[in-house]
């Protein structure tokens, strides 16, 4: 472990992070969306155990609805009132393995299709810290204060996106994303942070991948 942490302090000297990115993707079938069709994304139900965070969702919504190959996102909070209750904490799917019992209640599709909604976009995952160590200690002194030491931490952000096509009723693939990095703050007087932003990167990542998928029509072979 030491000598990865050196070569991350030396990375870093010209980087802003030390990290692993590592993007998965299986499609079952083609797809495609028309221009006057939209995507919802929905974080996973929280009594999964494994639910996305908010701010990591609302992360993915920017970046898919900007820059190439941007997609028109409908908003989650207008598709959820729109299906109430079905979709409140104590009625919604589990897992995107719900849907079809879902989308077969009795006015629901007529709901989406009156938004012109073509796919669901189901994330789950987190950011977690994995493991950690070193020390760091700071004190006063009459000419000032000045910390010694290193300290260092691993997060590992792992989310999953599945799609779903609501014209099929089907499920079409899914868009993986993990990203692992070390974030170290040595001090020589002065504490110098440098930290990967893990969460961040999985963002984009996965939006990225997630416009290809949906705007590439081939299956993955």
């Amino acid at each position: 472990m030491l000598s990865i942490l050196t070569a991350c302090i030396a990375v870093m000297l010209f980087t802003s992070a030390c990290m692993t990115t590592r993007i998965e993707e299986t499609k079952d079938r083609s797809t495609g969306i028309l221009p006057d069709e939209s995507v919802v994304i929905l974080a996973s139900n929280y009594h999964a155990g494994n639910a996305a965070e908010e701010d990591f969702v609302e992360c993915i919504v920017d970046k898919v609805q900007s820059g190439r190959h941007k997609l028109k996102v409908h908003s989650a909070s207008e598709f959820r009132d729109a299906l109430f209750p079905w979709l409140e904490p104590r009625t919604a799917p589990q897992g995107v393995d719900g849907l079809p019992e879902l989308l077969k209640r009795p006015g629901i599709s007529d709901r989406i299709d009156a938004r012109d909604i073509r796919y669901i976009i189901w994330i789950e995952g987190n950011t977690a810290r994995t493991s950690g160590g070193g020390s760091l200690s700071c004190a006063a002194a009459p000419t000032g204060a000045a910390c010694f030491g290193l300290t260092w931490w691993e997060n590992l952000s792992a989310y999953e996106a599945t799609v779903w096509d609501l014209d099929d009723g089907i499920r079409t693939g899914t868009v993986s994303t993990s990203v692992n990095g070390t974030s170290v703050i040595p001090a020589l007087i002065i504490p110098v942070p440098f930290i990967a932003r893990t969460q961040a990167a999985a963002c984009k990542g996965l939006s990225r991948q997630l416009k290809t998928f949906l705007t590439s029509s081939t299956p993955a072979r």
